[in-house]
């Protein structure tokens, strides 16, 4: 699906989210990903599917996920017209 047809049709938001995670030979210090994808607020399927994976495949244990979203096509930003001119 295009991503024009998910935020005008799907409702989806693009999300950001900043990962942070343990280093697995330095569990110590805490490193941070960023990771941003179109997603459904409130629920963030998408991300939380990004997580399952992350948490059985990855070595890097979670610390903490903080997460934006934000609508990029509003209601104001849309306009229909009576019109149509090509100019060739």
């Amino acid at each position: 699906m295009a991503d024009l047809e998910k935020q005008l049709v799907k409702n989806f938001r693009l999300t950001t989210a900043e990962i942070l995670y343990h280093l697995p030979d330095y569990p110590d210090f805490l490193q941070s990903y960023i990771w941003q994808e179109y997603d459904l607020a409130p629920k963030f399927p998408v991300l939380h599917g990004f997580l399952d994976f992350w948490t059985h495949n990855l070595e890097g244990r979670l610390h903490s996920v903080y997460v934006a979203n934000k609508k990029l096509i509003t209601p104001g930003d849309t306009r229909f017209c009576d019109h149509e001119i090509t100019i060739q």
